[in-house]
């Protein structure tokens, strides 16, 4: 039974597990501490674009379109589709003249509505459109990109078109790996997505939020876009959602981004490292337990604001009579790795 990250109790026994990895990395790329196997390659996800953003940050169109920090957080970040976040995507697609329909990254039932309640989700979906797709702010953030360059926007998703090329070098620069040796894929929004180490990713993660051995103008970059997504955690994820939490109660110790199939990062500016998680079985349920635990292991929150998280920490399984039966728990220990 290796590699055990989180274990479901039920009663005296536990019913159920999950495995995963932990890569913690510093601003030289070496692996500090971890559990699990650092290098495994799995798919960035979402969790990515708060290193995409950079491109966008770094051309000048922040400048000549007047983007704001709460219009940055939400295009490094998957949002749940709430009002507040429809009307900041409405206001970018109009500072750059572009409509709706520019977007394509399909439609979905937004995040915060309890889809498992609904029935009718083909009849309820219709009532949607691409303004509500979490990843929405990812998409027209590459729509300013092009317009900021006068790049085509009819096949912005196209691998081979300019933005996605610049895109595609921002994620190889941050995380160390060649370009061509970065798997790519087709996310839910159909954008590319890159296969990378998890050390990779918690590389990229501490250069984001410590980019003290970057350019200057990346450096820049990288500031702006942390203190945005650290400012506005609600813009870059949703009210009450892990990530809002996470940093909420952190006040600018972490940046925490969540991406699809249980892939979870961090940047931890003050102890400049990164961290990143996988599930393997891509489950949501252990990843709270499990983030928060490394969080409590690294040392990074008092006791006081870890305590603002508990219930994430160790979440109780009720039954439908609201009888606690069980709970969900972490069970590992990061491993410190010795270094040549």
């Amino acid at each position: 039974m290796e590699n055990i990250l989180v274990s479901v109790t039920r009663g005296p026994i536990q019913e159920s597990c999950h495995r995963g990895h932990v890569a913690v990395v510093d601003t030289a790329g070496n692996v500090v501490s971890g559990f699990g196997d650092p290098n495994i390659v799995t798919f960035f996800r979402s969790a990515a674009k708060p290193i995409q953003i950079l491109s966008l940050v770094e051309s000048g169109a922040l400048k000549q379109f007047g983007f704001s920090p709460q219009e940055v957080a939400i295009m490094a970040g998957s949002h749940t589709g709430e009002e507040f976040h429809i009307r900041t995507i409405q206001n970018i697609l109009g500072k750059i003249d572009l409509p709706v329909t520019a977007l394509q990254c399909g439609i979905h039932i937004p995040l915060h509505r309890n889809m498992l309640a609904d029935a009718n989700m083909e009849e309820e979906k219709k009532k949607f459109t691409p303004l509500h797709n979490n990843c929405s702010g990812k998409h027209v953030a590459t729509l300013a990109l092009c317009v900021f360059h006068k790049w085509s926007t009819e096949d912005y998703l196209n691998l081979s078109h300019p933005v996605q090329q610049l895109n595609l070098k921002t994620i190889s620069g941050m995380s160390g790996i060649p370009e061509e040796k970065i798997h790519l894929g087709i996310d839910g929004c159909s954008a590319p997505v890159y296969g990378i180490p998890l050390r990779a990713m918690a590389f990229a993660y501490a250069r984001l939020t410590a980019p003290h051995k970057l350019s200057a103008t990346r450096q820049a970059a990288c500031n702006y876009v942390s203190q945005a997504i650290m400012k506005h955690p609600e813009m870059s994820s949703g009210t009450g959602r892990l990530c809002a939490r996470i940093m909420t109660a952190a006040k600018g110790k972490i940046l925490a981004k969540l991406g699809a199939e249980a892939v979870y990062c961090l940047g931890l500016p003050r102890l400049g490292l990164g961290v990143a998680v996988k599930i393997e079985d891509g489950a949501d349920r252990p990843i709270a337990p499990a983030v928060i635990e490394v969080i409590k292991q690294l040392d990074i929150l008092s006791a006081e604001e870890l305590a603002n998280l508990a219930d994430l920490h160790h979440p109780k399984i009720t039954n439908h009579r609201d009888i606690v039966v069980g709970s969900i728990n972490p069970v590992f220990v990061l491993q410190r790795q010795r270094q040549a």
